[in-house]
């Protein structure tokens, strides 16, 4: 057997998680059975829909975690034992369970192999993986980008929201977007192209209109939500007749008790012809093949910039959760448990 340590969910926040509500158990793993493998997790993604997975009755697309058992998410390990044709121990795979531990046994399914020499590990977590494929869907399947249009993404300089940018620049658009402190709005134009970057504690949904305004006087023709609140406000202000927009998160109310009240200018999607739609990139699976092979020749090509927030340690796995709701993560945030063997 094989001994792992293991962060779980000892109680419901109501409102902002807090260290409390996490604990700490270290339980035997059984050997794995046909088509299984054992892994050593070396990094663990954390991301904000696991905060919907803290809410046991609400009904949601993905089943809640349960008070005094592990989370879970997505994970990138090295095979130890494998008990299937697929994996070699020594490979390295990348899937979407196997987090906030250090060792995990699940079927051979459930996971892809990786290339270390194609990109850091810890990129098949963000820009090579579920963030990144956010990021593409929400661009490629339903803003649809044509060029010499107007991109705004919230959340700009997130594991999502940055290469969202970058791939609105791709496409040929004039890009805006919002990110909360003067470091990532530096980054967001000197680093990843972004035409206008605006720091969004520094408006109000009055302000951010009239702002966007004079970088786009015909309107935004494509949003990016991450956020939701008073930037979906000023949008709704400024969007193009046609506009699309793709709803990825809204992370500004994860952690209302309450919720919040619709924005009062609803109205304008009518009048203008907008098309707004919701997304869960799981139902999109099919198409990382297309993912991957549009971005990882940008990335190789360095056409494609990503910033990562490492933690080193389990321990830390719910200081970086926190943390994705405090702003303290710039680009993808991810904790790293151990080398490769």
């Amino acid at each position: 057997m094989t001994e792992t340590r293991q962060i779980t969910l000892e109680d419901y926040p109501a409102g902002m998680p807090a260290p409390e509500h996490f604990g700490h158990r270290t339980v035997d793993l059984p050997d794995p059975q046909d088509g299984e493998v054992l892994i050593r997790v070396l990094w663990m993604s954390v991301d904000p829909y696991m905060r919907g997975r803290m809410r046991p009755n609400v009904k949601s697309y993905i089943p809640p975690f349960q008070k005094g058992e592990p989370l879970d998410g997505g994970a990138v390990g090295q095979v130890i034992k494998s008990k299937d044709p697929k994996f070699a121990e020594g490979d390295f795979v990348v899937g979407f369970a196997g987090g906030w531990r250090d060792h995990h046994v699940g079927p051979a399914s459930a996971y892809t192999k990786v290339d270390p020499n194609l990109a850091p590990l810890s990129a098949y977590l963000g820009v090579l993986g579920m963030p990144g494929l956010t990021a593409w869907v929400g661009l490629s399947q339903i803003i649809k980008p044509k060029e010499g249009e107007v991109l705004y993404v919230s959340g700009a300089a997130g594991a999502v929201g940055s290469l969202a940018c970058q791939l609105g620049k791709h496409y040929g658009m004039t890009v805006m977007g919002s990110a909360g402190s003067a470091e990532k709005v530096e980054w967001l134009e000197k680093e990843a192209g972004v035409d206008k970057a605006f720091n969004y504690k520094e408006h109000d949904a009055i302000s951010l209109t009239k702002a966007i305004s004079e970088i786009a006087p015909k309107g935004v023709d494509g949003y990016f939500e991450n956020v939701g609140g008073m930037q979906l406000e000023a949008i709704l202000n400024t969007v193009a007749f046609g506009g699309r927009m793709a709803f990825c998160g809204m992370i500004s109310g994860y952690n209302n008790d309450k919720p919040e009240p619709g924005p009062s200018n609803l109205i304008n999607i009518v009048g203008r012809g907008v098309m707004i739609q919701g997304f869960i990139v799981s139902n999109y699976m099919n198409l990382v093949p297309q993912f991957a092979a549009e971005v990882a020749p940008l990335l190789a090509a360095g056409k494609v910039k990503f910033e990562e927030t490492i933690y080193e340690g389990l321990d830390k796995a719910p200081d970086a959760f926190i943390g994705l709701f405090r702003g303290e993560n710039f680009g993808k945030a991810v904790v790293k448990i151990a080398e490769p063997a």
